[in-house]
């Protein structure tokens, strides 16, 4: 008899099975595994920057600082075999930029004045600026609006479509489309590195999609600024892409801040 009580004492008053103490660590219940990896994934996912991000980082190391920023582009272009060479100094700030041709100097004295989308072209001996577009082509493989400072994150709907290594450097590729008639490219598929934010590669294709010219970048130079010391663009490299084997190379040499005034990039004030 007690040892009939002793063996019931060890049963569940409803279930009547016998418990038995716990031995060693207790699974984890499967809600709690699923909520932790839920967890995991939200915080991966909220670390990923937007395109419109990578596309404003992108742009400041191609020229669009805020405040004012000054640089010499050297264009190269090698033609059929020839090679000529054009020299502008660079005036920008955000939306703006003033482009003074240097040399030759059958160009010297030549003005573009980038206000917002609108350009405007003046020279000596022109009694009135005329409106260019930044499609129109300045030498070679580069457009008008390839010398000046970027700013895609303005001109264009950026999506992150996958990841994609530019020369062994991991990146984002994004897909652009111009968000006005008035820029420089209808659509880019352009590359930007996943650790550093700089754009490495562009691919520039019509609106139909047809792919016509290709870019690629270096950031050989460092610009110091209020916000800090970044990488900045030392070369852009521009081939065409349809067989006529026409390469363009602009040179970004000695940028460095600078505050520019608003006035400084007035029509009625660069006429004169």
């Amino acid at each position: 008899m007690t040892q009939s009580r002793a063996i019931d004492s060890r049963r569940s008053p409803r279930s009547g099975r016998q418990r038995f103490p716990a031995r060693g660590r207790r699974p984890a219940p499967a809600g709690l595994a699923v909520l932790l990896a839920l967890l995991v994934q939200a915080t991966g996912a909220s670390q990923a920057p937007t395109a419109d991000a990578l596309l404003r980082d992108a742009d400041r190391a191609r020229g669009g600082v805020a405040t004012g920023i000054t640089w010499t582009a050297a264009v190269e272009t090698t033609e059929d075999g020839v090679t000529t060479a054009r020299t502008f100094l660079v005036k920008a700030r955000g939306n703006d930029a003033l482009v003074e041709a240097l040399a030759p100097a059958r160009y010297k004295g030549e003005i573009m004045l980038f206000n917002d989308r609108t350009i405007w072209f003046i020279k000596p001996g022109l009694r009135k600026p005329v409106s260019i577009s930044a499609r129109q082509r300045l030498s070679g493989e580069a457009a008008n609006g390839d010398i000046a400072s970027t700013n895609y994150a303005r001109d264009y709907e950026g999506t992150i479509v996958g990841e994609e290594p530019v020369g062994g450097e991991p990146a984002y590729r994004l897909e652009l489309k111009a968000r006005a008639k008035n820029v420089t490219y209808d659509r880019i598929r352009y590359w930007v590195s996943t650790k550093r934010h700089l754009g490495l590669r562009a691919e520039f294709l019509t609106v139909g999609g047809d792919l016509f010219k290709t870019a690629t970048f270096d950031y050989g130079n460092r610009l110091r600024s209020a916000a800090g010391t970044f990488e900045f663009v030392s070369r852009m490299t521009i081939r065409d892409a349809t067989g006529a084997g026409t390469v363009t190379s602009i040179a970004f040499d000695a940028p460095r801040s600078e505050t520019h005034p608003v006035s400084m990039f007035n029509v009625n004030n660069v006429v004169r």
